[in-house]
């Protein structure tokens, strides 16, 4: 499979999306916080001195899906008509889960923003809470599903 992010002097160029159909776009990724039990209970019980730490993760995460094609240099600016971020313990971990969905109606998936919308939401919640606990850990970063365009549908294996 040729790599369309590279021309044919493989120098990286933007994908020309102009003769591509709009069509209905949709990306979900995860990832997760790892963190010490006590710092997962400091968080559900929002006794965490920054504030609601889901609740401020959750808008970054939502600013940082709408902000991709600013960080990601080859990403497409995409009129975004979705984005939910879900934010929940999971005392397995122990630490947070987090869930990014994305919509749109264009000519480039929004992978990259649900991605980013989770990346984003991880490391806020690393911040907010770092003063407690610096050795939290982020990871399992991933596309889950998309759906649309020439690719048609993707889902991960679980």
């Amino acid at each position: 499979m040729a790599l369309t992010h590279f021309d044919a002097e493989g120098h990286a160029h933007m994908v020309d999306v102009s003769d591509k159909p709009s069509t209905a776009r949709e990306a979900r990724a995860s990832g997760w916080v790892k963190m010490s039990p006590e710092t997962l209970e400091m968080i559900t019980e929002r006794r965490a001195k920054k504030g609601d730490v889901s609740g401020v993760a959750r808008l970054a995460g939502i600013m940082g899906a709408k902000r991709t094609s600013d960080l990601i240099p080859l990403c497409h600016p995409l009129p975004i008509t979705k984005v939910t971020v879900d934010i929940y313990p999971d005392p397995s971990l122990p630490g947070l889960q987090v869930v990014a969905t994305v919509k749109t109606a264009g000519q480039t998936g929004v992978e990259m923003e649900a991605l980013t919308a989770v990346s984003t939401a991880c490391l806020t919640i690393y911040d907010m809470v770092k003063a407690v606990q610096k050795d939290m850990e982020i990871g399992g970063i991933q596309l889950l599903f998309k759906d649309g365009g020439k690719s048609g549908r993707y889902e991960a294996e679980r």
